[in-house]
C-alpha cells in the first residue's frame, strides 16, 4: 500500500483514534469500541479498513478477535516523514544564511 493510500485511511478521525487506543495495547473490538459513539457494524468496517492497510493485525482467541498495531504497516509513514525531516533543517539553514546576507 502506498503512503497516499495510508493517508487516506488515516484521514478518518475515528480510525486515527482507534489506532491511538491500540498503540501499546491489544484489545478486542468490544474493548476498543468503548467511548466511541458508533455501531458494531461501523466498528467492524473501520477495523477492516485498518487491517487492509496493514496498520493493525488480528489474533483470534476462541470467538474473540484481539487487535494490535502492526509496526511494519507504519513504515511508509516513517519513510515519508523522514524525507521531510531531512528537508526542512537544510531549508531553514538556507533561509538563515539569506537573512544574514540581507542584514549586511
Amino acid at each position: 500500500m502506498s503512503d497516499t493510500d495510508i493517508f487516506k485511511v488515516l484521514a478518518d478521525p475515528t480510525r486515527r483514534a482507534m489506532l491511538e487506543r491500540l498503540a501499546g495495547a491489544e484489545m478486542t473490538a468490544t474493548q476498543l469500541r468503548e467511548g466511541f459513539a458508533i455501531s458494531q457494524p461501523a466498528m467492524s468496517q473501520h477495523l477492516a479498513v485498518l487491517r487492509g492497510a496493514g496498520l493493525i493485525s488480528e489474533r483470534r482467541e476462541g470467538r474473540f478477535a484481539h487487535y494490535r498495531v502492526e509496526a511494519e504497516g507504519m513504515a511508509p509513514l516513517h519513510q515519508w516523514l523522514a524525507k521531510y525531516q531531512a528537508f526542512w533543517p537544510a531549508q531553514i539553514d538556507n533561509l538563515r544564511d539569506l537573512l544574514k546576507e540581507m542584514d549586511q
